[in-house]
Parts: C-alpha cells; sequence; structure tokens
C-alpha cells in the first residue's frame, strides 16, 4: 500500500511539473518579454517623476545666485522672508508661460504634463512644506541640518514621489533592481523547465532500431535548444534592464536635489542675519495668477530701489549744501571786495594847445 501511495504521489507531482513545463513554454518567452517592456515604461516614469524635483530645485537655485549677486552687504535680511520671496519668484516664474495661455484660451483646464504628473501641485507642495520646515529656525543657537530638512521637503512630497500621484516611485524603483535577477531566473527556469520535459523521451529509445534512436535523439536535441533560448534571451533582457537603470537611476538624481537645495538654503542662511516673521506676512497662494504675482513683486522691487535712490541723496544733502554754502561765501567776499578797493582813475588826455607850447 505504501508503495502504492509513493507512486500516486510521484505520479500526482510529475503530472504537475509536466502541465507547469508545457505552460512555461508556451507563455514564459512572452511573459518576459512583457515584463521587460512594462519595467522600462515604469523605469522612464519614476526617472521623470523623480527629475520634477531636481528642476525645481536647479530654478531655485539660480534664483537665489542672481539674488546673492545683486544683494547689498549693508541689507539686513530676515532668512524666512528671504527664502519666501525666493520660492514664491521660481514658482510662479516657472508657471508664467502656462498662466499667459490659461488667459488666451477661455477653456484651458491644465497643461497635459500637470495631468499626468501633477507638476504644479508638487512645486506648491515644495514650496509649502519649505516653508514650513524654516519658519522656526533660530540664530544663535545650534546650526540648522538642511541637510535633512531638504530630506524631509523632497521625500514627503505626495506628487514627486508617486507616479501619477498613485504609485509610490521607492518600492517601484526597488522592483525595478531586481528585474535583472529576475530575467535570468526566468531564462534557467525555462530551460529546466525544457530538459525536464525532454528527457522521459529518451527513456522510449530503441538502441536496436537506429532510424528510431536518431529520430528521438533529433527531437531531443531540438527541445533542448530551445529550452536554451530562454536562458539566453532572460540574459539579454538582464542585461539590456541592467544598463537601463544604470542611465535612469532615479536615487543619484535625487541625491543631487538635495544637495543642491541644501547647499542653496546654507547660502542664504549665512548672508541673513536673523529669522524674524513679520505678523502682516501674506502666506504662499499656489492658484494666485503668476501673472499679476510677478508684476506685484516688480512694483515692489521698483518702490525698493525708489526708497534706496531717496536714501543716497538724503545721504549726500549735507554735503552738497556745505559745497554751496563754500560757493557763496566766496562770491560774498568777491562782491565785498570789489566795493571796498576803489576803481582805478582814467588817464588825463593833454589838448592840442598844451602841446605846442
Amino acid at each position: 500500500m505504501d508503495h502504492v501511495a509513493i507512486a500516486d504521489h510521484v505520479g500526482l507531482v510529475e503530472g504537475i511539473v509536466t502541465d507547469v513545463a508545457g505552460i512555461a513554454k508556451i507563455l514564459l518567452l512572452p511573459t518576459l518579454l512583457f515584463i521587460f517592456t512594462g519595467g522600462f515604461a515604469l523605469r522612464i516614469l519614476v526617472y521623470y517623476t523623480v527629475k520634477r524635483n531636481e528642476w525645481f530645485a536647479r530654478e531655485f537655485e539660480k534664483r537665489m545666485t542672481k539674488f546673492i549677486e545683486a544683494d547689498h552687504p549693508e541689507n539686513k535680511l530676515s532668512f524666512y522672508v528671504t527664502v519666501k520671496r525666493l520660492l514664491e519668484r521660481t514658482y510662479y516664474e516657472l508657471f508664467e508661460v502656462r498662466a499667459i495661455m490659461r488667459r488666451r484660451k477661455i477653456d484651458y483646464v491644465m497643461a497635459p504634463s500637470d495631468r499626468l504628473f501633477l507638476i504644479q501641485a508638487g512645486s506648491a507642495f515644495l514650496v509649502k512644506d519649505s516653508l514650513r520646515q524654516i519658519r522656526f529656525l533660530r540664530y544663535g543657537g545650534e546650526r540648522p541640518r538642511f541637510v535633512e530638512i531638504s530630506k524631509t521637503v523632497f521625500q514627503n512630497n505626495p506628487c514627486f514621489n508617486r507616479v501619477f500621484g498613485i504609485l509610490p516611485a521607492a518600492p517601484v524603483n526597488d522592483m525595478l533592481n531586481v528585474l535583472p535577477s529576475i530575467f535570468i531566473i526566468g531564462g534557467i527556469f525555462g530551460t529546466f523547465m525544457g530538459i525536464m520535459k525532454a528527457l522521459p523521451e529518451l527513456g522510449g529509445m530503441d538502441l536496436a532500431n537506429a532510424e528510431a534512436t536518431k529520430l528521438t535523439m533529433g527531437a531531443f536535441l531540438a527541445r533542448l535548444s530551445f529550452s536554451m533560448a530562454t536562458s539566453i534571451v532572460g540574459i539579454f533582457l538582464s542585461v539590456v534592464m541592467t544598463i537601463v537603470n544604470t542611465f535612469l537611476n532615479p536615487e543619484r538624481i535625487f541625491i543631487e536635489v538635495v544637495n543642491r537645495y541644501e547647499y542653496a538654503l546654507e547660502f542664504l542662511w549665512q548672508r541673513c542675519e536673523n529669522n524674524t516673521v513679520p505678523e502682516n506676512i501674506p502666506h504662499f497662494d499656489e492658484n494666485r495668477d503668476a501673472i499679476e504675482a510677478l508684476a506685484e513683486y516688480s512694483v515692489e522691487q521698483e518702490i525698493a530701489k525708489h526708497h534706496e535712490k531717496v536714501a543716497k541723496l538724503n545721504d549726500t544733502k549735507p554735503l552738497s549744501e556745505a559745497v554751496h554754502q563754500t560757493a557763496q561765501a566766496m562770491m560774498m567776499n568777491r562782491m565785498m571786495a570789489s566795493k571796498t578797493t576803489p576803481p582805478p582813475m582814467p588817464p588825463v588826455k593833454k589838448d592840442n594847445g598844451d602841446q605846442a607850447a
């Protein structure tokens, strides 16, 4: 009875293995190709999604550099106010063209890239989270860890860390990094399944019949070569996916983004002298029209330039008055000197009679 049970179990296992081998023979190669195509598309989407972080950080760094070059050292700046103005200016200028297009087109709703990758919403989250992180920093104490602040801002962004706002980018990226190994395992699995299915046919080979033996060996080698093809395809897909993962690596982009953003905040922190938050400062409004916001910012800059010119004139006014008073005193002295000195007498002319005598 035990032998019968063991034989039944062996027959059941062989039947399952045979069915799996048959299914693998039909579906393994299409499945590997389908997984490769889907993985390649997801890799591009994850890379582009994380690349939006780098885009905003690079634009913010550009405006920070321009601000530092045009700034005057004597100005006492608030770190929060300065970062807020630069972040808002970066945000509004990035979407200024879209605001213009929205005014031209009555039925304008949203750009296709914004619909798919939530670019504008992700940028708004970056601005709001950054201002929330730096609001309560204080000068004079422990130096803020801007690396941690930058990591927190970008890691907690719900738009730039999710593909289409749905798929989390980090787990998808980890899965895509494992795909090269899966392709190799799948290719080896197909090879073993093909060999296992072809080996039983050798058991019925009749060595006395050379013709039948030749046909059996030919069929065995054909199946064996087909099973080897799955390993070749798996290795090829693994190599290609490894190259794609290397060139489109979002982890490298994320590290560069954090370093770039941390550098900009650190530079501004060194330039500013306090972190005072005015009571009447308006909150950031991501729904505000970009054209109006930039126009208001330009007007504020012109007013600041006017006040600066007036201050310079007031600073140079005492010097101008002194010069004017000195010149006026010199003129008065000359006038007084001309009044006290008698005019020269005209020469006396001799008449003709005197000359004759």
